[in-house]
């Protein structure tokens, strides 16, 4: 009976896989009952590595190449087996290939804004997104930390812990660039250099090797993005109170029109709110003053025009108030502009 279970046995006598479509990065080559006849042929290809597993302990690691399985070629299995030279008979090992090649094109992305320190603007809020290639550098290690006994294992098996290590060390990657928001939309390679350095270390622990990362995209939330642009109109005249409350009434002024010529109140309310009807009046009072530069009189004005309303002056004061609690405005800029504003009032 033992003779006729010994006939009956299977020998396998090729090793070797033939990777069919993308995605995949570990593959156990299929045994179940069956032997590797000693002296069997084993073909790695490139771009691939083969891990022998005996009784749960890796045996040993080939790279691309044709060998022939004997105890000269797996001498870990001699010891495990107790082979010697004049023992050859089959043995049974789990046999793995890994694909070593690169997978590119790999995307991450924040689902959700991440907060991060900038020079400029202390804490903010922002959105990147970009890809990434890599590629399995030890099959050894990657097989005991990530892919296991499983039949098959592939590179979507893997997406969410990748785009999840990259988000952990994005923040860390903006502050080794050193880049100020604002320049990290011209220095994206930059950018991109020091987030493949944080990772790099955190890729190895799980024997992959990070080949390429880029960032194609830096942005910040919707409100930010409308914060960001009233600092920026506001850079563009100074501290200049005058020119501020200038700049105010040409960003309210379209918006009060449109809103008196659809007969609604709601627009020209918001457009008050932000201190437009001072600045309005301001404006109008400037170009009559240099309008009778030449000499003329000016017709002599109510004695209320002295000033500015007290809840007006309080309307801007609490929009400023609100600009420097997002750190739009400085302590410093809140505090010159208040000055400014209490003296108007009479």
């Amino acid at each position: 009976m033992a003779l006729m279970d010994f006939i009956k046995k299977q020998f396998i006598d090729i090793i070797q896989w033939t990777e069919e479509g993308d995605g995949t990065l570990a593959w156990r080559f299929p045994m179940r009952d069956m032997e590797i006849q000693y002296g069997a042929s084993l073909t790695v290809r490139e771009s691939q590595m083969a891990v022998f597993v005996n009784e749960g302990k890796v045996a040993d690691v080939f790279g691309p190449g044709m060998y022939k399985l004997t105890t000269q070629t797996i001498p870990v299995l001699t010891y495990l087996k107790n082979w010697d030279k004049l023992f050859e008979s089959p043995f049974k090992s789990d046999v793995y290939f890994f694909s070593t090649r690169q997978q590119v094109d790999q995307k991450w992305g924040t689902p959700q804004p991440v907060t991060i320190r900038d020079k400029d603007f202390g804490a903010i809020r922002l959105r990147a997104f970009g890809n990434y290639s890599f590629r399995v550098a030890d099959p050894k290690l990657f097989h005991t930390e990530i892919s296991g006994t499983r039949e098959r294992y592939e590179v979507a098996d893997l997406d969410g812990q990748l785009r999840g290590l990259v988000l952990q060390h994005l923040s860390d990657g903006i502050g080794q660039s050193g880049i100020p928001f604002l320049d990290l939309a011209a220095n994206q390679i930059e950018f991109a250099k020091a987030l493949s350095t944080e990772l790099t270390p955190a890729f190895a622990a799980i024997g992959l090797k990070l080949e390429g990362m880029t960032v194609q995209n830096v942005s910040l939330p919707e409100e930010l993005q409308k914060i960001l642009d009233q600092k920026i109109g506001m850079g563009m005249v100074g501290n200049d109170m005058g020119k501020f409350m200038q700049y105010q009434t040409a960003q309210a002024i379209p918006k009060f029109a449109e809103g008196a010529a659809g007969g609604g109140g709601g627009v020209a309310g918001d457009a008050m709110g932000l201190g437009a009807g001072v600045a309005l009046g301001q404006v109008l009072a400037q170009n009559l003053s240099q309008g009778l530069s030449s000499g003329q009189a000016a017709p002599a004005a109510p004695a209320a025009a002295a000033g500015v309303r007290p809840d007006e002056v309080m309307a801007t004061l609490e929009k400023l108030g609100d600009l420097k609690a997002k750190g739009i405005l400085t302590q410093d800029e809140f505090d010159a502009k208040k000055a400014e504003l209490l003296k108007k009032l009479v």
